[in-house]
């Protein structure tokens, strides 16, 4: 968007407006308002037309990285989530100082070579450069889409072949054995995944007045769905929960939090504790997840049918009905007391 206005000691007009990202400040040479909004309204044509001869631009004036990852940031941040935004800073403040380190510093100098660089610098796991390659690739097409550089060579970049793990494993009876008899501050904790099947984070989101007691069940959003379920409470669960909470309180302070970065941050510190207790035992690795596919495994195992499973673990139906009512809670209270 252009404007024209007046500059102090100048008796002409002036025209400001961005080309490429860049502002631009001439004088139009008119002291007429009227004659100035009719140069205005041409130059602004010319632009949407990629003609810049009025600017007298000169022949050499690429685009720095620097510069453009400002305003992609920029751009972003309206469109985008706060986790996406810190995600893309993340990666591309780590980008840019590869690049000064290999004295890359304009954008049409970005290579396969100089990205295939980056990805074999990173030290992070397939997956990780996968996805950190991503964010750059995404930079480089708004860069094309703007005509500021001809394609992207992001396209071609060789990354690292993903090996699949099955990271969610399932916990043996020993595996649980193992990591219940040294819980350190997180029994409570490890004992509301494996009883009730939610997702890591939405029990860190729990709160007292998510807890009916007298019905006996917790009735909580789940972020995934964006649903209200309900689930019910095993009675090993209702004496974790402190008689004289009150209602806003979080079940496990030291996890909860609004914000989801750092949500993600707080549940690090059960997940390595976890982990660490079974690498221990020279056990293969397993994520807080796992508690979820243990739940879901042992109440089919006891005979739960996988209608009333899909409900307790909130799965998605084509059934609206389905997500919030239970078929049958006083059933599935039975057989959660039965792990």
């Amino acid at each position: 968007m252009s404007k024209i206005y007046k500059k102090k000691k100048s008796p002409y007009w002036w025209w400001s407006g961005r080309y490429k990202l860049k502002r631009y400040r001439r004088s139009l040479k008119v002291t007429k308002e009227s004659h100035a909004q009719k140069i205005k309204e041409y130059w602004d044509l010319q632009i949407m037309l990629d003609k810049t001869e009025f600017l007298n631009l000169p022949e050499s004036s690429p685009l720095l990285i620097k510069d453009y990852v400002w305003d992609y940031l920029k751009f972003i941040s309206k469109r985008k989530s706060d986790g996406t935004v810190k995600t893309a800073q993340g990666v591309l403040r780590k980008f840019m100082l590869y690049l000064n380190k290999k004295k890359v510093y304009k954008l049409k100098d970005i290579s396969i070579q100089v990205l295939n660089g980056f990805v074999d610098h990173l030290t992070c796991s397939a997956k990780t450069k996968k996805n950190q390659m991503g964010v750059i690739k995404r930079l480089l097409d708004k860069a094309v889409m703007e005509d500021l550089i001809t394609k992207n060579p992001a396209i071609y970049v060789s990354l690292p072949k993903v090996i699949p793990t099955d990271r969610h494993r399932l916990l043996t009876d020993y595996d649980l054995e193992i990591i219940f008899n040294d819980t350190g501050a997180w029994e409570g904790y490890y004992s509301f995944l494996l009883y009730t099947g939610l997702r890591a984070g939405d029990i860190a989101l729990l709160c007292r007045e998510n807890i009916d007691l007298k019905k006996g069940c917790i009735v909580s959003l789940v972020r995934k769905s964006r649903r209200t379920h309900e689930f019910p409470l095993a009675d090993r669960l209702r004496a974790l929960i402190p008689p004289d909470m009150s209602a806003k309180q979080p079940l496990f302070p030291k996890l909860y939090s609004t914000s989801e970065r750092r949500l993600n941050s707080n549940l690090k510190k059960p997940r390595l504790h976890m982990q660490q207790l079974l690498a221990d035992a020279s056990r293969p690795k397993a994520t807080l997840h796992s508690f979820r596919h243990t739940f879901n495994t042992k109440l089919r195992d006891l005979g739960l049918g996988i209608a009333d499973r899909q409900v307790l673990l909130g799965h998605a139906t084509s059934s609206v009905t389905k997500i919030y009512t239970h078929p049958n809670l006083t059933k599935a209270q039975e057989y959660v007391n039965l792990l």
